[in-house]
């Protein structure tokens, strides 16, 4: 019988010191900002995970899924999948409004709900969902308290 192989790697090239602190959802908006592919902000929604470890550290961003105009669609596998594979300690949610309405839809607020109760199981706390235009930013966790 043959089976395949999982190796779980994580490589770096980016000294610990080096890696942006996040210490608000200001540092969160900021760091994504400059990630995202200024083309796509206002034109179609994209998802990504900011991946953290215990000192809020920024490990990496990971581009989950793009969608269309009007939204994309989030698998909490995949969300979790990176954050495991990456040994995060806890993550932070982002996606864009390319209408630049940085207010959340029912359908994000019942997202981000569900992540977060995945990521208490897991022990790997969502510490925010981060929703973000050209012009601003909206924090669950600032907001909502989330």
């Amino acid at each position: 019988m043959q089976i395949a192989e999982v190796e779980l790697t994580y490589k770096t090239h980016v000294k610990s010191s080096l890696r942006p602190k996040i210490t608000s959802s200001k540092d969160s908006y900021d760091v994504l900002l400059q990630s995202w592919d200024e083309n796509k902000l206002e034109f179609v929604e994209q998802a990504k995970v900011l991946l953290l470890n215990r000192a809020n550290r920024v490990l990496g961003i990971c581009d989950l899924f793009t969608g269309g105009v009007a939204g994309t669609v989030i698998d909490p596998k995949l969300v979790f999948m990176a954050a495991l594979k990456a040994n995060a300690s806890a993550i932070i949610l982002a996606h864009n409004h390319p209408s630049c309405n940085v207010n959340p839809s029912a359908t994000d607020i019942t997202m981000t709900k569900r992540l977060k109760e995945v990521g208490n199981f897991l022990e790997l706390p969502v510490l925010d969902h981060i929703i973000v235009t050209k012009e601003g930013y909206y924090s669950f966790a600032d907001e909502l308290g989330m």
